[in-house]
């Protein structure tokens, strides 16, 4: 039988959880699958999952830590679900994946020249981090990009805080090895999350824990 809900959980307050943590845990979820639509519906996926078992949430680590640490879960299970369907295919070059969408958070920027070579460093970042090896890239977007604690992010990943230093020097490394100084610019402007991307998945996953009631 599927769980229910507390009666004391909100959806309008989980929808607040949401809208809170939606970029750092969809940059989570990504980091794992290297697919935006993947991403989506793993998010979404553990969102539902979180909202049922909120109530029996503890406090013993922060919020953001225990979702992302479901989100993690149900990204790694899709990554080997789809990794057995492939065969384990090799990783694709960055240059054949399809194009992320590249919508700014903000106008911070107007100027057209600064917003264009933003834009082109935004990207040329992207590719460098797809094309980590998945051990690393997942490391390098929560410490980063995200700029969670080398023991926030092992509590993440389930793995000791000694690999994450290890493993966050390397991407570092080899990122540093094909953009040189530039990486450091681009890590807040990295997979920026666009306002209909938020909206789609708030609405999508109220929608799932709360039937009975439309969402605007």
């Amino acid at each position: 039988m599927k769980p229910q809900p507390s009666k004391k959980i909100d959806p309008r307050a989980f929808e607040r959880i949401m809208r809170e943590h939606n970029r750092m845990l969809f940059r989570t979820a990504r980091a794992i699958l290297r697919d935006d639509a993947e991403a989506e519906d793993a998010l979404q996926e553990a969102y539902v999952q979180a909202y049922h078992a909120l109530a029996r949430f503890r406090g013993e680590a922060k919020l953001s830590t225990w979702l992302a640490r479901i989100v993690a879960n149900e990204a790694l299970m899709r990554l080997r679900k789809l990794s057995r369907r492939a065969e384990i295919v090799p990783m694709q070059p960055a240059a054949t994946r399809q194009e992320l969408e590249q919508v700014s958070d903000t106008d911070m920027d107007n100027a057209p020249d600064t917003s264009a070579e933003r834009e082109e460093l935004r990207r040329a970042l992207e590719s460098q981090i797809d094309a980590l090896p998945d051990s690393y890239r997942a490391v390098f977007m929560l410490r980063a990009v995200e700029e969670l604690s080398v023991e926030e992010t092992a509590a993440i990943l389930q793995i000791p805080p000694a690999t994450v230093r290890t493993r966050f020097f390397r991407a570092r490394s080899l990122l540093r090895e094909a953009l040189a100084q530039k990486i450091d610019l681009a890590c807040e402007d990295a997979f920026s999350f666009a306002g209909a991307r938020c909206d789609r998945i708030v609405a999508h996953v109220l929608a799932r824990i709360n039937p009975s009631k439309e969402t605007p």
